[in-house]
């Protein structure tokens, strides 16, 4: 307990925890790519940010969900810790991308095209591994519910 407020959460509520913080993280992300998307409308950007999305969704996010996932679920019944959503490993990498995210865009050193296009491709796949974290924690409500039954 810490101030009344519990800290330790169902193993199942850090999937719902990751659900938050990734779509939370994707909104901001895909936001800034749309701000800065309107000079730069063409099909060749387009395409470019649908490469960034599919790279980063199949290859780098779709494959953590599931290993987090994957993780979450070998914790059982048990209460965690509400930050064990991530592990250390992932809060590091998280550090690294935020601050050279706000790095590059505080000292301007990529033009506005590259985080238009950037930015929309990895907002969106952000977005999705978030939507996927909050598929598996449903899926994983719904399997307890029904077995209470």
């Amino acid at each position: 307990m810490c101030d009344g407020v519990s800290v330790m959460v169902n193993n199942k509520t850090l999937l719902l925890i990751a659900c938050l913080v990734w779509s939370a993280a994707g909104i901001n992300i895909l936001r800034i790519g749309i701000i800065e998307y309107p000079l730069y409308l063409s099909a060749v950007n387009f395409l470019l940010s649908a490469v960034v999305f599919a790279v980063f969704q199949f290859f780098i996010f779709g494959r953590l969900v599931k290993k987090h996932t994957k993780r979450i679920d070998g914790y059982g019944e048990q209460k965690q810790l509400f930050i064990k959503f991530f592990d250390v490993k992932s809060f590091i990498i998280m550090a690294v991308m935020m601050t050279g995210g706000i790095l590059l865009r505080s000292l301007k050193l990529a033009p506005a095209v590259f985080i238009a296009v950037f930015y929309t491709g990895l907002g969106a796949a952000l977005l999705l591994a978030g939507i996927f974290f909050g598929k598996n924690f449903v899926i994983r409500k719904f399997k307890k519910n029904k077995s209470d039954q």
